[in-house]
């Protein structure tokens, strides 16, 4: 359980997110998380990352009941600060991030996909900001990335979800295939990048994220300010107190 880096191919590193029973990440698993996509992007001999998860889905953002547990706001601060930095991890990671989707991925999960190179997802792939029905903001920045503009307002407003194929069809997900082949399926499209100069795929990638027309770091972080604002408001709380439980009659 946690995060777990291996190599399964010369030029490949694999970073594994394991926090069962559905990957709702603690503070320390976001930075943990973070450490371990810099290392391998780090490592001279990497020339492409995966990232993927075991259990039942990819990511199912921040461990809710963790915040619940704290009476003040120091959780509310590690999350954002960790989900912070895993997303810029992903993001800024020095060769191309490649991330394998499987189930769900929510909240912080579109963070990470969002930031990443490219993305393979299974059949079964589901992609949501319920951020709205758990007390929370953000990442809007990061689902903007994936579908065109109005449709990433209408999913955020409703906490609607979006599947792999959908997002196939907009062009931000590379491949959709059966949940099996998965894995398969990335090592493909990170085998074909291993492929490539190693000092040439860095220099890629630097390239890519300076011509990037938004600041990632900077326009998520403007939107966590509006997440602390409904921590401070006490919005938040009245909303994840509801969270897990059946609507009343």
């Amino acid at each position: 359980m946690g995060v777990s880096t291996t190599s399964p191919e010369k030029g490949i590193s694999r970073v594994t997110a394991d926090f069962p029973p559905v990957n709702a990440l603690p503070v320390q698993g976001w930075y943990d998380l973070a450490d371990a996509v810099r290392a391998a992007g780090r490592d001279p001999a990497t020339r492409c990352v995966v990232l993927t998860a075991a259990g039942r889905g990819f990511n199912a953002g921040v461990d809710i009941k963790e915040m619940q547990r704290d009476p003040g706001h120091d959780t509310l601060i590690g999350a954002n600060r960790g989900c912070y930095e895993a997303f810029a991890a992903v993001y800024e990671c020095e060769v191309p991030v490649v991330a394998a989707v499987h189930g769900h991925c929510l909240g912080g999960g579109i963070g990470l996909v969002g930031n990443a190179d490219a993305i393979v997802a299974s059949d079964d792939a589901t992609f949501g900001l319920p951020e709205l029905d758990r007390g929370a903001l953000g990442a809007a920045t990061h689902l903007a990335r994936l579908v065109p503009q109005h449709l990433m307002r209408a999913l955020y407003y409703t906490s609607r979800t979006a599947t792999a194929a959908e997002l196939h069809h907009h062009g931000s997900v590379w491949k959709v295939v059966p949940r099996g082949e998965l894995q398969q399926a990335a090592m493909e499209l990170a085998r074909e990048i291993a492929r490539k100069d190693g000092t040439l795929v860095r220099l890629a990638k630097a390239a890519i994220n300076g011509i990037d027309p938004v600041d990632v770091r900077r326009s998520y972080r403007f939107e966590q300010g509006f997440t602390f604002e409904a921590g401070l408001s006490g919005v938040a709380d009245r909303v994840r107190d509801t969270f897990g439980k059946e609507p009343q009659p």
